[in-house]
């Protein structure tokens, strides 16, 4: 059961472990899912997209932004080099990949079992005030052995905007998230104190209304007021939050959160999932676009 107890501290905090959500059968299963998936890349015809979380250099290209409804798979920056004047791949594709996604609970049972398959989700969606909880995307993170590299303070509704506000992620870890491999910490009630003031969108002629290619972040209207008075980033507390695969960590999309680089010889896999409020506006700024909706009843 999800008792009031634990919605009162999610609320308060903005995040929240619920320890052996998955079976330790489940998550292990999940996990050689995982790398099968990255053994069978073919890189033939990829693009070779790159992940990055850097304001000045997001991602934008078409790959990107029509994998919504598949499996997609994404590099990390470090895996490249310049070799003989030529940027080339320089980790094995399966040591190499960022992470893939962004339609894993549409393409995978295995992944939809536990996702908008899984009564528990429902009932957690429930007892946080969702009415119709939609499944928006589905992810594996894998922060690479040497190379996963570090994911800067950020909200989650910056990325996956709805008015009002409604995004929340479920977080589980297939292997032990530790501080060493690059576990997740968060700034405990930033989101009562750090208000989302920009959005990640695509980009349209302002003019014309027509799509652009790429993408950007925009700042809200009402940024500067929205801003006063709140606490900023750099005077925030920071809390390392370790758990064993199979947990729940819950993430409330205005909470500021972050990651370290992944300097192990450990990877740490974990697969992600963010559920939208349904009748909530979803608009076409969105970066990411789907014509399918996975509701949870």
């Amino acid at each position: 059961m999800f008792t009031n107890e634990q919605v009162d501290r999610f609320h308060k905090d903005g995040f929240l472990v619920v320890p052996h959500f998955l079976s330790q059968a489940t998550s292990q299963r999940l996990l050689k899912i995982s790398h099968e998936y990255l053994e069978q890349i073919d890189l033939s015809n990829h693009p070779l997209t790159r992940f990055t979380t850097s304001d000045k250099d997001h991602l934008g290209d078409e790959y990107f932004l029509n994998s919504s409804d598949n499996i997609s798979f994404f590099f990390e920056p470090d895996a490249f080099a310049d070799v003989d004047g030529h940027h080339k791949l320089v980790k094995p594709k399966e040591r190499a990949i960022n992470k893939f996604g962004h339609g894993l609970h549409l393409c995978d049972a295995n992944f939809a079992a536990v996702t908008s398959g899984n009564a528990d989700v429902s009932e957690i969606a429930k007892g946080l005030g969702f009415q119709r909880p939609r499944a928006l995307q589905s992810m594996v993170l894998c922060k690479q052995p040497e190379i996963g590299g570090a994911v800067p303070p950020h909200q989650d509704s910056v990325f996956l905007y709805t008015d009002p506000l409604s995004a929340i992620g479920f977080w589980i870890p297939l292997e032990d998230a530790t501080r060493e491999n690059g576990c997740l910490s968060f700034a405990p009630g930033s989101h009562h104190d750090h208000p989302v003031t920009k959005r990640f969108v695509r980009r349209f002629d302002k003019e014309t209304g027509e799509q652009l290619d790429g993408t950007e972040f925009i700042s809200l209207e009402n940024r500067e007021q929205i801003e006063k008075g709140f606490a900023k980033e750099e005077n925030q507390k920071w809390v390392s939050v370790e758990c064993k695969a199979g947990d729940l960590v819950l993430i409330h999309g205005s909470v500021l959160h972050k990651s370290e680089v992944n300097s192990s010889n450990k990877s740490r896999f974990a697969y992600a999932f963010h559920l939208i409020e349904d009748t909530a506006v979803y608009d076409k700024l969105n970066w990411l676009q789907s014509s399918v909706k996975s509701i949870l009843y």
